[in-house]
């Protein structure tokens, strides 16, 4: 049964929504639900719009700002069918006119209103008043020629889209932006409208900004292609130390020398071993990955090095090893500490002789082969324990590199997010809108014991999760998410009063925690330096400014402490 909105039919209260806005104040944040918001005045945005019209053109701008009302549709869509999962439709529909009044954007009334989800029918007629884009038109921009709601059309082309599960277009069929009394938005599906497949190209990227893209899209494939030829690719960062770790590679790449790479599980040893193949003269020949953890001691040799047929019981035929395989190119051995005594030795005399014999076998073999091998735990302990060969260790140590954490490069996890996600949306075939600015808040909060590794675990889990067109939530994430403790939490009450209130979970309190360690007030300082120099890249004037110091007091106390040579 369709549902009709009759005038004698009140709004829902508002609270449900009221109660998804909360102020962070000390954070410099405004949350909507799982969304940051921000408060702008109207003249920026009105200098904003000057600006766009006058560089891009009236047909360009008015798609321009259809668009960024229908993202924002779609996302309170969204919103509206999880607050109100048990109102009847008209309710839950009408939260997109409540929603446009509660962000100060404009007044919903509704004069007419029939809907139904079933069929996908609609038709929906609504006055704007007090709209935004047509106090700007007054006060800035003059009076328009046409229409000039441009943002509230798209966010409610969008909601109702969303909404109904189909394309429904709203048009403005009046508006005082451009002289008319009244601001009057009619809603049907498309296939109603006669002008609808003109009109939808408006939700389209304009046709200079998709030119612009391909060729940006060509750029980068060239590029792509020229590093792959250069062998310059390193996976994804941009961060700091990540660029570091790439810069040694990209020395180490060019030689004949093997390389140890260190670090935590999950950081991406393997395509930190790829890109020196890439980036090496060898980058035409054979890369051969071994985790020597996942094979069994008493197969080790004969799965690296060969095996002769009658060796041992089971070996029915004679096979090259991993290393034969990799002739003239590069092998990863991850997990080297696990290689048995055995095959320790005959690593060895590959590094140093070249040559190899097969388990079972007395002929000698010769091999060119690059050795990349990778731990997360210490050689050298490893050593002192007499579970790796000193002599192996040294041949192996000649160029280390160490691998930072994910928690270290956090400002590469908007990037990986985004890499996996492309990754997950075109495995699973669908498309979610992406993390939300709550669930990315507290990825960027969490420690990441598994890395990368662990994020894209993450990652997969909240895309099968989400719907399409849907936002990728915390809760879609974590099972059990990682506690974040915001200070001086800000909420609006359902009258829309600012209220003070705090998060219900308790805040860290650090000074307690220095005070049960003992730690002296010269350690902390000391440690706080140094963390600073380091993010500074021991530039003075830099790490000065991160601990709110002038250059001479933070040099003295550098100095004071040992860390600055006098």
């Amino acid at each position: 049964m369709a549902e009709t909105y009759k005038p004698n039919l009140q709004y829902t209260d508002f609270k449900d929504l009221t109660d998804q806005i909360q102020f962070h104040s000390n954070e410099g944040k405004i949350w909507f639900g799982e969304q940051r918001v921000l408060l702008m005045s109207l003249a920026s945005l009105a200098a904003f719009r000057r600006e766009i019209v006058n560089s891009m053109g009236v047909e360009r701008a008015k798609g321009f700002f259809l668009r960024l009302g229908y993202t924002s549709g779609v996302k309170d869509a969204e919103l509206a069918r999880k607050l109100r999962p048990d109102s009847d439709d008209i309710d839950t529909f009408l939260a997109g006119p409540q929603l446009h009044a509660l962000k100060g954007m404009v007044k919903v009334i509704p004069h007419e209103l029939d809907l139904d989800r079933e069929t996908g029918a609609l038709h929906g007629i609504l006055e704007w008043e007090n709209s935004w884009e047509v106090e700007i038109c007054k006060t800035e921009l003059g009076q328009m020629d046409e229409p000039a709601c441009w943002v509230l059309l798209g966010y409610a082309c969008a909601y109702s889209s969303s909404f109904m599960g189909r394309e429904i277009i709203f048009q403005e069929i009046s508006c005082r932006g451009c002289g008319d009394e009244k601001c009057i938005i009619e809603g049907r599906p498309a296939e109603e409208w006669e002008n609808a497949e003109a009109f939808s190209r408006y939700f389209k990227d304009d046709p200079l900004i998709e030119e612009l893209y391909d060729l940006q899209e060509q750029l980068t494939s060239l590029r792509s292609s020229l590093h792959k030829q250069q062998g310059q690719y390193y996976g994804i960062g941009q961060s700091p130390s990540y660029n570091r770790v790439c810069r040694m590679i990209d020395k180490a790449a060019q030689g004949k020398v093997s390389v140890l790479l260190l670090g935590e599980t999950g950081v991406g040893k393997e395509v930190i071993a790829r890109s020196v193949h890439q980036r090496s003269e060898r980058s035409e020949d054979p890369f051969v990955a071994v985790n020597c953890a996942a094979i069994p001691p008493d197969l080790i040799e004969a799965e690296l090095f060969g095996v002769e047929k009658g060796a041992y019981t089971g070996a029915n035929q004679s096979r090259e090893g991993r290393f034969e395989r990799a002739n003239g190119g590069t092998i990863f051995l991850d997990e080297v500490v696990e290689l048995t005594p055995r095959a320790q030795a005959t690593l060895l005399r590959v590094l140093q002789e070249g040559e190899l014999e097969r388990v079972g076998d007395n002929k000698t073999r010769k091999v060119n082969v690059r050795v990349i091998a990778a731990t997360n735990e210490s050689l050298e302990q490893a050593v002192e324990e007499g579970r790796f060969r000193a002599d192996l260790f040294y041949r192996l140590n000649v160029f280390p590199v160490k691998i930072p954490p994910l928690r270290e490069r956090l400002e590469d996890l908007p990037l990986l997010v985004e890499h996996f996600l492309e990754k997950f949306h075109a495995q699973y075939n669908k498309r979610t809108l992406g993390l939300s600015d709550k669930a990315l808040e507290l990825c960027l909060a969490y420690h990441w014991p598994g890395n990368i590794r662990e994020l894209e675990n993450v990652i997969e889990r909240g895309v099968i999760l989400t719907d399409n067109n849907e936002t990728i939530s915390q809760e879609a994430l974590f099972v059990t998410p990682p506690e974040v403790n915001p200070a001086g939490i800000v909420r609006v009450d359902e009258e829309g009063n600012i209220t003070t209130g705090d998060s219900g979970t308790e805040q860290t309190d650090w000074p307690e925690q220095i005070f049960a360690q003992q730690i002296s007030l010269d350690q902390v300082e000391g440690i706080l330096m140094q963390k600073a120099m380091e993010e500074a890249n021991q530039n003075v004037s830099k790490a000065a400014r991160l601990l709110g110091l002038t250059r001479p007091a933070l040099a003295y106390r550098l100095k004071k402490a040992g860390i600055l040579d006098g």
